[in-house]
C-alpha cells in the first residue's frame, strides 16, 4: 500500500517525506541562499542506469516511459527514493553516435545533478508522440493532462519510489507541470517549471494578431518528432515492432498548424471546444491552488514567457519562488546560458530537498522573487523582492512628440519627452510590410534557433520612432511597460506594433521588448484573474469592432515586461510599425495615423526604479 504524506503549510519544514523511516533522525539542516547549495546527499552516485517500458492508461493506451536510477557498479540502487519526472512532447530519449541511446540525465546538466544526488528520474512521453500510442488530440488536450495523474500513481506504486513525487521540465515540459498539479494527485509533492505559458491565447494571438511563424515552424517541427525522427523503442524484443505499430498511430495527430487559425477568437470554437478556455493553464487556476503542490517558477526576460510568469505569481496561492534571469527560452553558449544551467541545478536541488526529503536548507525563506537587472549585453546584477509590481518603481510617462531628435533616419524622426504635449499633431504612417525584428528573434528561440536580434536601425527606418536625448543618468526599467497610442485607421482595421529600444551614442538600437495590439481588439474589459493592473482584451468575437472613417481609437497594451538599465549617454526610442514579416501574420492595413498632443496624448509609461 502506497500511504502519500499530506502538505506541511508554507515556511514549514517539509518532514512529511521521513515518515516511512524507522529511524527517529531529525530531518538533516543545511544554510544556503540562492544559487549557494551544499545538499547533504551530495554527489552520492556517479552512475545511473536507463531503462525503459510502456505504462498502460485507463483506455488502454500505452506510454512510452523511461526511468533513470542512480547506480553502483551498473547496478541501480535498491533503496526507494523520491522521484521527479517529466510529461514530455519531444522525445524521453534520443539517439547519440554510433545509435547510441541517450537518457535526460545524459544530455541534461540539472537532470544529471539530480541523479548523483539520489533522485530517480522518470521522463514519460505524451500519448501521440514519441514512441507512446494513442493519437495527440491537442496541446494540454484532457486525455494528456489525466495521463499525467495516472503516471503518478503508477509511479508512486514502484519499488524504488518513496512516494514522495516532484515534475520538473521546460516549455511544453513545463505546462505539463501545471497541468498535473490541476489533476491533484497526493503523491505530487511540488514542480519546477521552468519557461511555462499562463495563457495561450496570448501566445498565439498576442493583441489579436496571429503569430504565424512561430506556430507554423514548430507544429511543423513537433509533427516531424511525431512521425518522421527515430526515437529509442522500449526495451526488449518486441520494443521495436510496438514503436512501428505506436508511429503508425501518430498519422492522426492533431495538427497545430492547421487548428490555431480557427481559433482568432479567445471564444472561438476549435473542433467543437472552445479551446483557449477548455485546454488553457490559467483555466485550471482553482484547481492548481487547492492542489497546494509548491510551485517554483524558471523565467528569463528574453523569453517568450516572460508575461506569463508574472500572471502565475499573482494568482497563485501555493507556496512559491521565481526566478528570472537575463537568457532567452534556449540559450545557447554563452555566459548567460552558462549562468542559467549553474543556477537552475543549485536551485533544482534545493527546491527538491526541501519538499521531497525534508531538507531545512531556507529555501522558503526570504523574498519570493529572484531577478537580473540587465546592464549592457552579457552583464547583469542579481535583486530580490516579494512584491510585483515592485513597490519601488514610480512610473514615468514619456510622450510621443514632433521634433527631429536627429537619432534616426525614420519616417517622422520624433521625439520621446517626459514634458506633457501643448500642441497638437499627428504622424501619418504608410505600412511598410517588410518591417521586421529578424528571423532570430525570442519565438524563433522558442523553437531552437539561436536569439540574435540585428542593430533594429533598419527596421527603424521603416517605421514611425519617437527617441529621447541621450540620458543624463541610468534610467532602470523594471515591470510592464504600456503604451497608449490615439489612431485612425485608412480601413477601419489596423495592427499597431510598438518595440522599446536602446540607442548608443554610435547610433546602434538595441531591442529590448514589445507589444501588440489590433485596433479591432481594442475594446478592454474586465480580466478573469488578476492581471497586475494592465490593460485586459478579451478578444471575444462579440468584442471586435472596425474604426469608422474619421474615428480616433484609443489603444491601450502592455509590453513584455523587463529589468534594463538604460545607460547615461544612451537614448531610450519607441518605434511605431505596422507589420513584423518575419513573425507575424501579414498585415491588415495600408495605413494609420498616429495622433498627438493635450487632447490625445500617446505614450509610452515605463516603471522606474530610482
Amino acid at each position: 500500500m502506497t500511504i502519500y504524506a499530506k502538505r506541511l503549510p508554507v515556511l514549514l519544514p517539509s518532514v512529511f517525506g521521513l515518515l516511512t523511516i524507522v529511524a527517529c533522525d531529525r530531518p538533516p539542516r543545511v544554510s544556503s541562499s540562492f544559487g549557494e547549495y551544499s545538499s547533504p546527499y551530495e554527489d552520492r552516485y556517479d552512475e545511473w542506469v536507463r531503462s525503459s517500458d510502456y505504462v498502460e492508461m485507463r483506455d488502454g493506451v500505452r506510454i512510452a516511459v523511461d526511468v533513470v536510477r542512480p547506480a553502483r557498479d551498473g547496478t541501480p540502487i535498491d533503496e526507494p527514493q523520491p522521484v521527479v519526472w517529466t510529461h514530455d512532447r519531444y522525445h524521453r530519449a534520443n539517439f547519440g553516435e554510433n545509435g547510441v541511446v541517450l537518457s535526460l540525465a545524459d544530455i541534461s546538466r540539472s537532470a544529471r545533478a539530480l541523479v548523483r544526488h539520489g533522485y530517480v528520474i522518470v521522463v514519460a512521453d505524451v500519448r501521440g508522440g514519441g514512441a507512446s500510442f494513442g493519437a495527440y488530440t491537442g496541446a494540454f488536450s484532457p486525455e494528456e493532462t489525466r495521463d499525467a495523474y495516472e503516471i503518478t500513481e503508477w509511479i508512486a506504486a514502484q519499488p524504488w519510489c518513496d512516494g514522495m513525487i516532484g515534475m520538473f521540465g521546460q516549455s511544453y515540459l513545463g505546462i505539463t507541470q501545471f497541468m498535473a498539479a490541476s489533476q491533484k494527485h497526493p503523491a505530487l509533492q511540488a514542480i519546477f517549471p521552468s519557461m511555462a505559458a499562463f495563457d495561450l491565447y496570448d501566445l498565439v494571438y498576442p493583441g489579436g494578431v496571429y503569430r504565424q511563424d512561430f506556430i507554423e515552424t514548430w507544429g511543423r517541427l513537433t509533427r516531424e518528432l511525431d512521425t518522421e525522427v527515430p526515437v529509442p523503442p522500449v526495451d526488449g524484443d518486441d520494443g521495436a515492432a510496438l514503436l512501428t505499430q505506436a508511429l503508425a498511430e501518430h498519422e492522426d495527430n492533431w495538427d497545430v498548424v492547421v487548428e490555431a487559425p480557427k481559433g482568432r477568437f479567445r471564444d472561438s470554437e476549435v473542433d467543437g471546444m472552445q479551446l483557449w478556455y477548455q485546454n488553457n493553464p490559467f483555466a485550471f487556476l482553482r484547481e492548481i491552488n487547492e492542489s497546494g503542490v509548491p510551485i517554483y517558477q524558471w523565467n528569463g526576460w528574453f523569453d517568450i514567457y516572460t508575461r506569463d510568469v508574472f500572471l502565475w505569481f499573482a494568482n497563485l496561492e501555493v507556496p512559491q519562488k521565481l526566478t528570472l534571469g537575463p537568457w532567452s527560452h534556449g540559450a545557447r553558449d554563452s555566459a548567460m546560458a552558462a549562468e542559467g544551467s549553474r543556477l537552475i541545478t543549485v536551485e533544482q536541488l534545493r527546491w527538491f530537498d526541501y519538499w521531497l526529503r525534508g531538507v531545512e536548507n531556507g529555501v522558503m525563506n526570504g523574498a519570493s522573487i529572484n531577478y537580473a537587472t540587465t546592464i549592457e549585453p552579457g552583464s547583469w546584477t542579481w535583486h530580490s523582492t516579494s512584491e510585483w509590481p515592485l513597490t519601488n518603481a514610480e512610473e514615468q510617462v514619456y510622450y510621443f512628440s514632433a521634433g527631429r531628435s536627429g537619432s534616426v533616419a525614420s519616417t517622422n524622426d520624433g521625439v520621446l519627452s517626459s514634458q506633457p504635449p501643448t500642441a497638437a499633431g499627428e504622424d501619418f504612417y504608410q505600412v511598410d510590410p517588410t518591417t521586421t525584428t529578424g528571423t532570430n528573434t525570442r519565438w524563433d528561440n522558442g523553437t531552437g534557433i539561436t536569439m540574435a536580434y540585428p542593430d533594429m536601425r533598419e527596421n527603424d527606418a521603416k517605421g514611425l520612432t519617437f527617441t529621447t536625448a541621450p540620458l543624463s543618468e541610468d534610467v532602470n526599467v523594471t515591470g510592464h511597460p504600456v503604451v497608449t497610442a490615439y489612431v485612425t485607421t485608412s480601413s477601419g482595421d489596423a495592427d499597431v506594433y510598438a518595440l522599446l529600444e536602446e540607442v548608443s551614442p554610435d547610433g546602434v538600437s538595441s531591442y529590448i521588448t514589445e507589444g501588440i495590439l489590433r485596433v479591432s481588439h481594442r475594446k478592454l474589459a474586465d480580466p478573469p484573474f488578476d492581471i497586475l493592473g494592465l490593460p485586459y482584451h478579451r478578444s471575444h468575437q462579440e468584442d471586435r469592432v472596425e474604426l469608422r472613417e474619421g474615428e480616433v481609437a484609443e489603444l491601450m497594451f502592455d509590453l513584455y515586461p523587463v529589468s534594463n538599465i538604460f545607460n547615461a549617454g544612451n537614448r531610450i526610442r519607441v518605434t511605431i510599425t505596422g507589420a513584423d514579416a518575419d513573425n507575424t501574420e501579414p498585415p491588415v492595413a495600408a495605413s494609420f495615423t498616429i495622433l498627438r498632443g493635450p487632447d490625445h496624448p500617446s505614450s509610452i509609461r515605463l516603471p522606474i526604479v530610482h
